[in-house]
């Protein structure tokens, strides 16, 4: 789910600084930080800079990569990314054809799974719990485990899961939404008040702050525009949270709101259908694939905005992701696109915890396995424990198996500390991998705009440049090096006491760095490049020496 970005990858844990065509305006302390160095500049970033200028500064990158972003859409149009977008050199643009038979019409810069041939596309959806609800709801509404045969109770199960967990959904955002729109009204007033005392259109914190006042009602006005504002809390800020809690009730968890019947049709069921979308891979609302895009290589040295991790990028774009739960189907579609198209990484910045279809999506996991794609996911935002609450997608199989070119990324602070470990990130030592800056971070936006935010959507990112900056220079790694390569050099802290994700002023629970991923280390450009030269050149050493060790069987044969 990606509506409102700021709002909801910031909220609560931070605030907007909102779009901005430069970064001036943005706080210098947060531009790039990720590319920085924990030995050099005593940040937790991942040490690119350092990287480029110690051990890259002679060099230059042997192959281009592949970046597959699957998500809500890209502004492949901004000034800070245009030239990196992927093209199907194969298919001719606007011809109404599919040129290289490859079952899509005009797909130039990769596809969009959230709409149909004559333009239509989704971009509110239900999340998945309500689909469940909506479609066993005939068959069991009414009926309790006793009415059952044993042969739906697997469904029965699941229906009544979901059916409980929409109703606490409905609940708890209905009231939030309610207790904003309450601090929404206060703000409002105060200001309407205040404006009217100090006989001006706008208020400053400090017109504020300076204004003098002995009645009650007016010390009153004056502490809530002194929170507010010494918060960087606005109205129209504050409507905004309104707004994205009134999508759960109006969007999410709505019964009677169904777009994909509408605009695609229901077609789930048919799995291995794919003859449907559109070939507009921007969408309605590409702010969270545009930022994903920027952090792995938005375009670097060219003296505007951010500077990405990679330097030898291409983004394929596939839309599947809308602001609600995606659907399996669309991302096992997108999965299979990126591969058979080329990506040599997947990018994929989402996740939920209920997939009908997971088998159909773990194919496609293993297809790409098969054909050495890495394949690299956000953890979420829900400070949850995913080993004991499952997310999906996931590299786990029906048999319990693994598939191993997958890594699943939490997200890091930028100092080093108890609270090193952002207080959103899930974590778990079994099912996140590794950890990656994913606070105040600075990236693109569309329009040619700028915004910063949180999110281990956006520590996900930061791994998969790191990724496709070592495969660039070392095109000559196989997949399953490259992720050990990943996993083994990052700035280790197993050992570090942090609070658990989850914390608050209130209650802080301790726990080791190494207990919220199995690497307990935050990955680091510099030490996989450095790691990544030994390994290349250990390998060329044993192919001369096989090649010689032939030479000399043949001469003496």
């Amino acid at each position: 789910m990606k509506k409102l970005l700021a709002l909801l990858l910031l909220f609560p844990y931070s605030l907007s600084f909102g779009q901005v065509s430069t970064v001036d305006s943005l706080p210098k302390e947060n531009l790039n930080w990720y590319n920085l160095s924990p030995k050099n500049d005593k940040i937790q970033g991942v040490g690119v800079d350092r990287a480029y200028s110690e051990l890259l500064k002679d060099k230059k990158s042997k192959k281009t990569i592949v970046v597959a972003i699957i998500d809500a859409g890209v502004d492949i149009n901004h000034d800070d990314l245009s030239s990196l977008i992927w093209v199907n050199e194969n298919e001719i643009a606007g011809n109404g054809k599919d040129d290289d038979n490859n079952g899509y019409i005009d797909d130039i810069n990769g596809w969009n799974f959230l709409g149909n041939s004559k333009g239509e596309n989704i971009n509110e959806a239900n999340l998945e719990l309500t689909r469940i609800v909506r479609n066993y709801s005939d068959q069991f509404e009414g009926k309790t485990a006793t009415d059952i045969p044993e042969i739906d109770k697997v469904n029965f199960d699941l229906y009544s899961r979901a059916k409980n967990e929409r109703l606490e959904i409905d609940k708890k955002y209905t009231a939030k939404a309610k207790k904003y729109e309450e601090l929404k009204d206060n703000l409002s007033e105060a200001e309407t008040v205040l404006k009217k005392e100090l006989k001006k259109e706008e208020l400053s914190l400090e017109d504020v702050q300076n204004f003098s006042a002995t009645d009650s009602v007016l010390l009153k006005h004056k502490s809530t525009c002194t929170s507010m504002y010494t918060r960087g809390v606005s109205v129209d800020y504050l409507e905004g949270i309104v707004e994205y809690f009134e999508t759960y009730t109006k969007y999410y968890t709505n019964l009677d709101f169904n777009p994909r019947a509408e605009i695609i049709g229901e077609i789930d069921k048919d799995l291995k259908n794919n003859n449907y979308g559109n070939s507009e891979v921007k969408g309605a609302d590409a702010m969270h694939g545009s930022f994903v895009a920027g952090i792995i290589g938005g375009i670097r040295g060219n003296g505007i905005g951010i500077e990405g991790i990679a330097d030898n990028v291409r983004f394929m774009v596939l839309r599947a992701v809308p602001n609600g739960d995606e659907h399996d189907k669309d991302i096992a579609h997108s999965i299979r696109y990126a591969v058979d198209n080329g990506a040599n990484i997947i990018n994929m910045s989402f996740g939920k915890y209920y997939s009908p279809y997971k088998s159909e999506v773990n194919a496609a996991v293993k297809y790409a396995a098969s054909k050495g794609v890495l394949m690299i996911k956000a953890s979420g935002n829900d400070e949850t424990n995913i080993d004991k609450k499952t997310q999906y997608p996931n590299p786990i199989t029906e048999d319990g198996s693994r598939i191993p070119n997958w890594i699943t990324v939490g997200a890091n602070n930028q100092l080093m500390g108890k609270k090193l470990s952002a207080t959103f990130s899930n974590y778990g030592i079994e099912n996140v991998h590794i950890y990656a800056p994913g606070v105040g971070i600075i990236s693109t936006v569309p329009d040619s705009q700028y915004d910063m935010a949180n999110g281990t959507s956006f520590a996900c990112p930061v791994v998969s440049g790191v990724a496709a900056l070592v495969w660039s220079y070392y095109p000559e790694l196989t997949v399953g090096e490259l992720k050990e390569i990943l996993l083994s050099t990052g700035t280790n802290y197993k050992k570090k006491k942090v609070y658990q994700p989850g914390y608050t002023k209130e209650e802080q629970t301790k726990t080791k760095f190494g207990k919220l991923s199995s690497s307990g280390s935050i990955v680091n450009a510099y030490n996989a490049l450095f790691e990544a030269e030994i390994i290349v050149k250990e390998k060329a050493r044993k192919v001369a020496e096989d090649a010689l060790r032939n030479e000399i069987q043949k001469k003496k044969g």
